[in-house]
């Protein structure tokens, strides 16, 4: 029997896709349109199930990217899986967005590397990243972190490091000239080794409740285009004596 699953990663300005079948990708789509998610995932995943003659009921599985990320993009790629679970009744897996980075530069790491260090690009010099082991141990807690000349000192004594992700490229700025330092957004097909494991080891996620990781709150925040116009306007005018 057929083992199929459903790929989706949207954590990043990426919005990818892929089906895998027996542990080897059959099908994929990227997208890095800005603020495409929205329109192009739900597509995405029906013309690769067209492309395949498959139906989402026929799968075995839906594995969504559970960040941390974008809070939009994760929204939508959680959805995404959610409705699909939902309407085809098969279960939910997970794979945290660092992982799949880590896997995706598996092949890339330099030789001799001591450790990999996904990065995710949280603004300004802040990123969200732990450290792995090059054979894939999890070695720190994902965190939020400030680059600075220091940071990750002792790694980089230690041998060759990958840092692998989005903020790769900014994260040259402060680390040492030594680091391998690879700029990409995670893509869903790197998904598919740790997909596997959870779905071996029985770990479905809870379609009902299931919530990204965001590490941290969402803010939302006004435009100064429509903050000014209402401070101006409740300047200008003065409310008239109460009337009972």
């Amino acid at each position: 029997m057929s083992n199929r699953i459903i790929l989706i990663e949207t954590s990043t300005t990426l919005c990818s896709t892929a089906l895998a079948e027996n542990g080897k990708i059959v099908s994929e789509r990227r997208c890095a349109e800005p603020r495409a998610h929205a329109s192009v995932t739900a597509p995405f995943v029906k013309e690769m199930l067209d492309e395949c003659g498959w139906t989402a009921g026929s799968c075995d599985a839906v594995c969504v990217g559970m960040g941390p990320g974008s809070y939009t993009g994760l929204r939508v790629g959680v959805s995404t899986a959610k409705g699909l679970c939902f309407g085809a009744g098969i279960p939910l897996l997970a794979v945290g967005t660092l992982e799949t980075l880590f896997w995706q530069g598996k092949a890339l790491q330099p030789e001799g590397c001591t450790a990999v260090i996904p990065m995710l690009d949280a603004r300004r010099m802040e990123v969200y990243t732990c450290i792995y082991s090059p054979e894939g141990k999890q070695l720190t807690e994902i965190a939020p972190v400030v680059l600075d000349k220091d940071s990750f000192a002792a790694e980089f004594a230690s041998g060759p490091v990958l840092v692998i992700g989005d903020a790769a490229t900014k994260s040259k700025e402060v680390l040492p000239p030594s680091a391998t330092c690879i700029q990409t957004c995670p893509e869903a097909k790197a998904m598919l080794h740790p997909a596997m494991r959870e779905m071996e080891q029985g770990n479905f996620r809870d379609v009902a409740y299931f919530e990204p990781f965001y590490l941290k709150e969402f803010i939302a925040t006004v435009s100064r285009k429509d903050i000014l116009p209402n401070a101006i306007s409740r300047q200008g005018s003065s409310p008239g004596p109460e009337r009972r």
